[in-house]
């Protein structure tokens, strides 16, 4: 993992695919612009673990680039599945962050990747100034584990 330096280009990048997740779509300028601030950039190389099942969740990821696996094992014997891929655009990381719970699954680069990465405390700080941000994460939080349930 690499730090990378979040220029006008990649704010511009991340603008527009957020604009594209619903729970972003309700967010104000103001409370975007307060996020921008906090959002670091990241590159990943192929093969690489962005975050591991049983993981403390502590943040939440927007691919800018890339492809990732998505998996999950059930057992400590059992072999990890795939039950995703994610692509740009592509978000993960939100159930963690709702909750701060461990990660329920393992994301792997499958190509060289680049991520936006929102920490959870800045996170928590979106939460209290936007209700409807807030609902909607729980939301996709609440889809997407169901998701993970029924695969």
């Amino acid at each position: 993992m690499k730090k990378l330096q979040l220029t006008d280009t990649e704010t511009v990048l991340f603008t527009k695919i957020v604009h594209k997740i619903n729970f972003f779509a309700s967010m104000n300028m103001g409370l975007l612009e307060e996020i921008l601030k906090r959002i670091t950039y990241y590159q990943f190389a192929k093969g690489e673990k962005v975050c591991r099942q049983g993981d403390p969740g502590d943040s939440f990821y927007v691919v800018a680039e890339g492809r990732l696996s998505v998996n999950v094992k059930n057992g400590m014997l059992s072999f990890s599945r795939k039950v995703a891929e994610l692509i740009a655009g592509d978000c993960f990381g939100e159930m963690a962050l709702l909750t701060r719970a461990n990660r329920t699954a393992t994301v792997a680069c499958e190509e060289d990747s680049k991520l936006f990465v929102l920490m959870a405390d800045h996170f928590s700080e979106a939460i209290k100034q936007n209700p409807s941000f807030a609902q909607e994460i729980k939301k996709l939080a609440t889809d997407r584990g169901f998701e993970l349930d029924h695969k």
